[in-house]
């Protein structure tokens, strides 16, 4: 009688690739506005002041600036940018 092994991952030799989800940009640092911060599932870093929330949870900054990471619960995180002045003076 024909045996046919079980298919295992090793007999099937196609495996997903990762989502290249998780932070960005870190605190402190500074981005220019559309500056993607993080990309996640679900709400865990909240959006603040100067950043804005994508379709798929994704922060990003609005507003070119410092990022900074508060605490905004004992579980989630809040981030925000922080503007830097408009006017900055051009050096000749």
């Amino acid at each position: 009688m024909a045996h046919k092994k079980a298919g295992g991952t090793s007999k099937n030799g196609r495996d997903s690739v990762g989502q290249r989800l998780g932070i960005k940009a870190g605190d402190g640092q500074l981005v220019t506005a559309g500056t993607i911060i993080v990309r996640q599932r679900g709400m865990t870093f909240l959006a603040g002041n100067g950043t804005g929330l994508g379709g798929d949870y994704t922060v990003f900054a609005t507003v070119p600036g410092h990022v900074k990471f508060d605490y905004a619960t004992k579980t989630k995180k809040r981030v925000r940018v922080i503007e830097v002045a408009a006017a900055a003076p051009a050096e000749a």
